[in-house]
């Protein structure tokens, strides 16, 4: 719902246009002075102001600066005499959306408005995500080239161009919010915002406000109406992350938007269309939840229409190579410019095999970024990595940590089936080179492939 703020000195006549503008749709604020309009704004969501131009104290022509110094997108309709004409012209210079002359139809005043702040809208959205959209959500940054992540794109194509409600989940730092900013932009609401809300960030109470939006006097506090999330991202994405740590009471009114389309403020009584699709992220297992009583079983169902389950690192060290190479050259550009790196040591990149990345691709980021801040070189080497991240993969193998009745065959078969993967993935599964970095014959490392049943491909 568009909110419009009317200014004009005259007490009823913003009362009379308020009135107007609700009956086509819009929510409507009031002002009678340049101070009082100033004071909303601070504290309220505003997509359209529309103000007298004569004013004492204030006048339009003053108000319009300080709205526009404050928020320069924001549009401004000027209401004024034939007197004031030039007046008008001169606001428009000043960056006023349009004027219109007293006295006017109500089919005029609403044409305006509908007009101004679709506009807005559009303005709005396109400079604060164009070079997000363009740079950074297609399919081709989500960098991975196993067979998992390969089924993952396929999946992503089809959902996107649909209005279906998705899950994502997946451990922490697999890059839950990447795939479903990603599920956005290649869909048709590609021109409308994408909210994210950390349903784990907030206490609940926070929370409710933060997604519902509240009216003025809902609580302690409540200074002025706020739109909640649900209106921000109307007609666009909703992405809820961590909606495993709702609440109780939340997953209830979650369920009821997610059925009817509709909400209301916190305090208020008025219904709200939710026209948006939702994505939802968690890192728990919710089928565990609905059993333990702890996550409702009517809302997971209406959560998990496509499911997306994203692989955790270790289990596709196949994408370390190029996840790497996609890191060293975003660092590149923002830390190394004169100098740039052109990748990483032999040893640093064996490191990486080795490593179980427990916070998986975000994990990676982090080590390359900060190699990237200390290496005096063109190459990473293994002085330029963080000193915890070497301790934990040079202490990989304790012997403590091996059960006191494992059997030495099948322990060293565990071994040497990760070193022949490791080896593999290291020479880009080129079999005669792998054989070299082993120390084995090209025949014995063939032979071990088979025994272990890897798929490799088949270059040798």
């Amino acid at each position: 719902m568009d909110t419009v703020l009317i200014v004009d000195d005259e007490k009823n006549y913003p009362l009379i246009l308020a009135a107007v503008l609700e009956d086509e749709g819009f929510e409507a604020l009031t002002a009678n002075s340049g101070d009082e309009a100033l004071a909303i704004l601070e504290h309220s969501d505003v997509d359209l102001v529309i103000t007298d131009m004569k004013m004492p104290s204030m006048d339009g022509i003053e108000l319009l600066e300080r709205i526009k110094a404050n928020d320069a997108e924001l549009p401004v309709i000027m209401m004024t005499a034939h007197g004031t004409v030039e007046k008008a012209v001169e606001a428009i210079q000043k960056g006023a959306y349009n004027y219109i002359l007293k006295p006017f139809d109500n089919e005029s005043l609403v044409a305006y408005a509908i007009k101004a702040v679709a506009v807005f809208r559009v303005v709005k959205e396109n400079r604060r995500l164009q070079s997000d959209v363009e740079s950074r959500y297609r399919f081709g940054n989500i960098i991975g080239k196993s067979q998992e992540m390969q089924k993952m794109f396929e999946t992503v194509k089809k959902v996107a161009p649909a209005n279906a409600t998705v899950l994502v989940s997946g451990e922490s730092g697999t890059g839950k919010e990447l795939v479903s900013r990603a599920i956005h932009f290649n869909s048709p609401r590609r021109d409308r915002p994408f909210i994210a809300v950390n349903c784990s960030a907030l206490a609940e109470s926070l929370l409710e406000s933060e997604l519902f939006g509240h009216e003025k006097g809902a609580f302690t506090g409540a200074m002025a109406m706020k739109k909640g999330r649900f209106e921000l991202a109307e007609g666009g994405t909703l992405f809820l992350d961590e909606i495993g740590e709702l609440s109780a009471n939340l997953q209830v009114k979650l369920l009821r938007v997610l059925q009817d389309k509709v909400f209301e403020r916190v305090g208020g009584v008025k219904p709200i269309s939710a026209n948006v699709r939702f994505i939802a992220a968690t890192n728990r297992n919710l089928r565990e939840a609905v059993s333990s009583g702890i996550f409702r079983e009517d809302l997971f169902f209406r959560l998990n229409v496509v499911s997306i389950d994203l692989p955790p690192l270790r289990r596709r060290p196949e994408d370390i190579r190029p996840l790497v190479l996609h890191f060293v050259k975003k660092y590149n550009e923002e830390y190394r410019a004169e100098r740039p790196v052109s990748g990483v040591d032999r040893e640093v990149e064996r490191l990486m095999y080795d490593h179980n990345w427990p916070g998986n691709v975000r994990e990676l980021e982090n080590v390359i970024e900060r190699a990237m801040i200390f290496c005096p070189g063109e190459t990473i080497l293994v002085d330029d990595l963080p000193a915890e991240f070497k301790e934990s993969v040079y202490n990989v193998l304790h012997l403590e940590a091996i059960p006191a009745d494992a059997k030495l065959n099948d322990t060293l078969a565990l071994i040497e089936k990760k070193m022949i993967e490791r080896a593999l993935n290291l020479t880009n599964n080129v079999q005669s080179q792998a054989a070299d970095l082993l120390g084995i014959g090209k025949s014995g490392l063939n032979w071990k492939i088979k025994k272990f049943k890897l798929d490799i491909g088949s270059r040798s």
